[in-house]
């Protein structure tokens, strides 16, 4: 059984950039997260069939995305937006 496929990636890189250049907090991450991997189970649609492993598996990648999103948010010293008043 295989826990992560190439919609891994898209996971991590999506909340990946959702926490660097936004501002949800964990709650709202976990709520969205959880409950995409929850519509999935009904959803017509070949890439939403996959095994309870693999959606668990999407689950970790997703934290770990949005964990390294925030880390990387913190350390960057540009700031997305700017205004001359600063």
């Amino acid at each position: 059984m295989i826990a992560i496929n190439q919609y891994s990636i898209i996971h991590f890189v999506l909340w990946f950039l959702i926490a660097h250049y936004t501002k949800i907090g964990w709650l709202l991450f976990l709520t969205l997260s959880t409950g995409w991997e929850l519509l999935e189970l009904v959803l017509p649609f070949d890439f939403a069939i996959e095994t309870i492993q693999n959606k668990i598996g999407d689950i970790i990648i997703n934290i770990l995305g949005y964990r390294l999103g925030l880390l990387f948010n913190k350390k960057s010293s540009i700031s997305p937006i700017s205004s001359p008043d600063q």
